[in-house]
């Protein structure tokens, strides 16, 4: 097995060698969340979620 010495140097420098992914990332996520919002717009499910959102809210402040 390589001591450390020669290996660990070289690992280092590729974990910090992720210059650009975050953009990437973001880009990802945000087309991830544009989805579930069109799939739950494509089903009609807004007025149920809002509607058992609205019902969980009456259940706690009791209204």
């Amino acid at each position: 097995m390589p001591k450390p010495t020669t290996w660990l140097p070289t690992l280092r420098h590729k974990l910090r060698r992720d210059d650009g992914a975050g953009f990437v990332e973001y880009a990802g996520l945000l087309i991830i969340i544009a989805g579930i919002f069109v799939l739950i717009d494509g089903l009609g499910l807004d007025g149920k979620i809002s509607g058992a959102i609205l019902d969980a809210v009456n259940s706690v402040v009791g209204g």
